[in-house]
């Protein structure tokens, strides 16, 4: 038997994670757009595969009952659609770090059009609800890119 692909997980540039998505007609309303909620669920994937890529466990996390992240606080610009078939890159990049908290900002790229941003934080709380401290480990990973060097360019979509 062939192994089968696995799913991307996006790249890092400096800072800077990129990560590809599509827009299927389950994306779109009646007029094939895509529908609004949707750019959170991109936004939601891209920043999850981010944290996979620093080596954030937050399944382990979840199930050892250490805690989970939770967006806290959330803004949201939409600029141009995305429409069916579209090729979409979500930027996200750490823009603060705190003990129990990251503040983001992502955008989602069509091309070199801008389509949407959103500048969000998330917060790491316990199983009860309140904020904790990130494990260690995971604030050393988020300043690994929070200080890392721009990229010359935004790159290739």
């Amino acid at each position: 038997m062939t192994s089968l692909p696995e799913p991307t997980s996006g790249r890092f540039d400096g800072p800077v994670h990129r990560f590809a998505v599509r827009a299927y007609f389950e994306d779109t309303d009646l007029s094939g757009v895509v529908y609004h909620a949707n750019y959170l669920r991109w936004f939601e994937r891209a920043r999850s595969d981010m944290l996979r890529l620093l080596g954030i466990d937050q399944r382990a996390a979840h199930e050892a009952g250490e805690g989970a992240y939770a967006v806290a606080d959330l803004s949201i610009r939409y600029l141009s659609p995305a429409r069916l078939d579209d090729a979409v890159v979500i930027e996200t990049r750490a823009e603060e770090l705190r003990k129990a908290s990251c503040r983001m900002h992502q955008l989602a790229w069509r091309g070199d059009l801008l389509l949407s941003e959103a500048r969000l934080r998330v917060a790491f709380v316990s199983p009860s609800g309140r904020p904790r401290a990130q494990p260690s480990a995971w604030l050393d990973a988020f300043a690994s890119i929070l200080f890392a060097p721009e990229p010359a360019s935004k790159g290739s979509q």
